[in-house]
């Protein structure tokens, strides 16, 4: 589907954002998203010239704003040659029909710029479906002001409508249609990873999923851990297809790490059902691995809203690791980092960036992740060096004894190697 801004061929759009400030939210609350729609929309490649807010008691139905308002934002939009108008939250199909009639230029909402943002930035055939959904959720019940110029006959006997009317139900069904054939492609995905998961259970390899608010690191993290060269850049969802690699823990233990699509406050609903074939990584993940910029002057809020956006998929409530990136970045007395330590105790502060607090992660994560081993004591006869060399390589040897005819281990195993090593087990042990 198009994207619904179009920088191609033509000069950078120039952007006027509008958010309001209702009584019952912060004020400060107001002014920090607006400052995230200005990144949104610079990341949507448009130019932000200017932005306005007003304070309401409450929303107006017909404009979203009061019409006065929006007079007001209109005049200074056409004197400041502004393409395109941003609203903060999302716009119903009426109010933006009747707010493209008074500032007479290209209205969008939060919803309408994530969408087009995810649309320039989904690679895979999986994401494109994914995205694709999402618009013709989000478009279907605003295709009348499409139709608005062609002709509407009063119905009447024999006259069921005009010709406005008649196109408007054949788009409405072709999109319908394709909306239901996504769907379909989309069930056909979430069956294929339902199969790739059970390969994984097989070998009983841990999952686990990196999540947090988008830009917090996530991605260099995953780099940083296994090698791999997933894009990372300094921009709002830079990533999202999900990427899942091999990380070798320091107690031999396999884990799969999957990097995904990264949150944001006022993530659209409709966004959340048509990327549940990804988030499904999360809901089955083992561990959750949630990455915060506790650099950003945001952090408490932006952990706020990626908890309320892992309540909506059904993830609360998973073993979950707090980490605390870009620790590089904090100035000398801020006193950030101590507090968020004292309120997780587990937390683990690190810098993807520059390597500071990796092995300490590599620990803790081996530790959340060892219960899932069995603890054996093993007797293995000497002359049994292949058993014992795939011991060191497969498990993780706690104490180790060659004296005496056999050598005696204390290792934690891979469930699904319990057979290969059972004629050498001596009996099992508490996990401590």
């Amino acid at each position: 589907m198009k994207a619904l801004i179009e920088t191609r061929n033509r000069r950078t759009e120039r952007v006027f954002l509008v958010g309001v400030e209702l009584k019952t939210r912060a004020s400060n609350g107001t002014e920090e998203s607006l400052e995230e729609l200005a990144e949104l929309a610079t990341t949507a490649g448009g130019e932000v010239v200017g932005e306005g807010i007003q304070k309401l008691a409450a929303l107006c139905a017909s404009t979203y704003i009061g019409k006065g308002k929006a007079d007001e934002f209109a005049d200074h939009c056409r004197k400041g040659d502004v393409d395109t108008v941003i609203f903060d939250d999302e716009l119903s199909p009426a109010q933006s029909r009747n707010l493209e009639r008074v500032f007479n230029c290209k209205v969008l909402d939060r919803t309408s710029l994530i969408l087009d943002i995810f649309a320039r930035r989904a690679r895979t055939r999986e994401g494109k479906l994914q995205i694709e959904l999402a618009q013709l959720q989000h478009l279907l019940p605003r295709l009348t002001r499409f139709w608005g110029h062609l002709s509407r006959q009063k119905g009447g006997i024999g006259m069921r409508g005009g010709e406005g009317e008649t196109q408007l139900e054949t788009d409405r069904r072709r999109v319908q249609d394709k909306i239901a054939r996504i769907e379909r492609e989309l069930e056909l995905v979430r069956r294929q990873r339902g199969i790739q998961r059970n390969a994984r259970q097989r070998n009983y390899w841990a999952l686990a999923s990196i999540v947090g608010y988008t830009n917090a690191g996530k991605s260099t993290l995953l780099n940083s851990l296994t090698g791999s060269s997933v894009l990372a850049e300094n921009k709002l969802f830079a990533t999202l297809d999900p990427t899942t690699r091999r990380l070798r823990l320091p107690t031999n233990q396999n884990v799969l790490l999957t990097d995904t699509v990264g949150f944001i406050r006022k993530l659209p609903h409709g966004l959340v059902e048509a990327f549940k074939a990804t988030l499904e990584e999360v809901v089955q993940a083992d561990l959750l691995v949630h990455v915060v910029d506790v650099s950003h002057a945001q952090a408490e809020e932006q952990i706020q809203s990626v908890d309320t956006v892992l309540k909506e998929i059904g993830a609360d409530g998973k073993p979950t690791l707090m980490v605390f990136n870009k620790i590089d970045r904090l100035s000398g007395g801020s006193s950030a980092l101590p507090r968020f330590l004292e309120r997780y105790p587990h937390g683990v502060a690190i810098s993807a960036t520059t390597g500071e607090g990796l092995t300490t992660l590599l620990s803790e994560l081996s530790s959340r992740i060892r219960p899932m081993r069995e603890f054996l004591e093993l007797s293995v006869p000497h002359n049994k060096a292949e058993v014992i060399a795939r011991l060191h390589e497969l498990g993780q040897v706690v104490e180790r004894n060659y004296e005496g005819e056999t050598a005696r281990f204390k290792a934690r195993i891979p469930p699904h190697l319990h057979d290969e090593f059972a004629e050498f087990m001596v009996r099992e042990l508490q996990t401590a």
